[in-house]
């Protein structure tokens, strides 16, 4: 690997592990301002709303610069929304704080991912996915304990116990006191992004009209969904986040209902799926080639219905057992189908715009399904009857996928066919 290459993955790993532990500590700080549950969820549909708006519009942003300023840009709007986040005295201003914080994740996502297909050949594209979705599950891993660590009432006296002679810090609270320190890590991601270099590619964009972004935008949303392969692995990605994300929030509330678990510790639960997703993104990287990506697809089926076993473990050792094969079998599907979709953009359309048209659908799906998921919190369904939704959605869609995958194969085989007997 290039010298780069490094450099990128130790700005991901800072920048991923302070979103990771944002997270948990601002769900804290909404249990500390009295809001109401289905809010808990709200707070990743906020954060990635932005993907969503701004979608035709941080593919040519991030394509406009060498990708390392643009990093560093999008870290900076992070620790602004940091300073916001602390300032909160409602609930409504954390969301509004948090979606501030997303507005720089969203412009970071195109440029993380764009460098890649820049700074590398084709052949090493599965090999670098899969040491930086590695690095990011490490990092969730960790910020995500890191997260459930700062908001420990014993940890967090130590950060409050700190006193500056004749300056009012006004930090009063576990939130605040964590919020000032993921702010730091934001701050280390920042620094890296300063070191990354320039690949040479020309960053010119020939049209910066609204307008003209947004058709440009929707022809290459329609690239990518009528090609045979790019459709199968944006169909499986678009998946994969919608239902990561809503399994994060249904794994802390399964740990307060199965194992009696509080939020600092159920949050620790999280990082033993981003263990497992960790292991079968390394084990994909050295077994999986780009050519051999959609081969993986029955692993998603698999993990829906392995899901749906966690409404009868109640013990916690059989709990990280599952937790970690959930994982594990994500992050070996998700990892080639990631790979082989960057491989057909970068193609079709260039890595920038590429990586925005996938961040579009997987932010929508992510929307979609933590929506409903919130209705259903709302509505009070019990937790294991929400597993068992999830996870026959999972499989069922997983299935659908592969049938439509199938479908395509035999169409190119049938049209193969006609081809050879019209020779003479």
């Amino acid at each position: 690997m290039k010298r780069g290459f490094y450099t990128i993955m130790a700005a991901q790993f800072f920048s991923s592990l302070a979103d990771n532990a944002l997270l948990v500590i601002a769900i804290a700080l909404l249990i500390d301002l009295h809001a109401p549950a289905y809010l808990t969820p709200m707070l990743k549909f906020v954060f990635v709303l932005f993907y969503v708006i701004l979608a035709p519009f941080v593919g040519a942003f991030a394509d406009s610069m060498p990708k390392g300023r643009v990093m560093f840009i999008s870290n900076t709007i992070k620790i602004t929304g940091c300073g916001l986040l602390f300032l909160s005295s409602h609930q409504h201003l954390a969301l509004a704080a948090y979606a501030f914080v997303g507005l720089g994740a969203a412009a970071y996502s195109p440029a993380k991912y764009g460098i890649l297909t820049e700074l590398l050949p084709p052949e090493k594209l599965v090999v670098a996915n899969g040491w930086i979705e590695g690095l990011t599950v490490a990092s969730i891993i960790l910020g995500t304990v890191l997260g459930g660590v700062l908001i420990t009432p014993a940890v967090s006296a130590i950060f409050l116990g700190f006193d500056f002679p004749f300056i009012d810090t006004g930090v009063d609270t576990t939130a605040e006191a964590s919020i000032l320190l993921i702010a730091v890590f934001y701050s280390i991601a920042a620094t890296f992004n300063l070191y990354i270099p320039n690949t040479g590619v020309d960053h010119r964009i020939i049209n910066k009209n609204p307008i003209f972004l947004i058709h440009e935008f929707g022809h290459c949303i329609k690239l990518l969904w009528t090609d045979k392969l790019g459709q199968i692995s944006l169909a499986v990605t678009t998946l994969f986040w919608g239902a990561g994300a809503t399994l994060q929030f249904i794994v802390l509330k399964w740990a307060e209902i199965a194992l009696s678990y509080p939020l600092n510790k159920a949050a620790q639960l999280q990082g033993v799926v981003a263990v497992g997703i960790a292991i079968g993104a390394v084990m994909a990287a050295r077994l999986v080639s780009l050519r051999q990506s959609v081969r993986v697809i029955p692993l998603g089926i698999a993990m829906g219905v392995v899901v749906m076993a966690m409404i009868v473990v109640h013990d916690l050792w059989i709990a990280i057992v599952l937790l970690m094969l959930i994982g594990g079998l994500a992050g070996f599907f998700v990892v080639p189908m990631n790979a082989l979709l960057q491989h057909r953009g970068h193609i079709l359309m260039g890595a920038g715009h590429s990586i925005a048209v996938q961040n579009f659908n997987e932010n929508l799906s992510i929307l979609v399904m933590l929506t409903m998921y919130a209705l259903l919190v709302s509505f009070e369904v019990h937790v294991y009857s929400v597993i068992i939704m999830f996870g026959l959605f999972v499989a069922v869609t997983m299935t659908l996928i592969r049938r439509w995958h199938l479908l395509n194969q035999s169409k190119e085989d049938s049209l193969h066919l006609i081809g050879a007997h019209k020779k003479p």
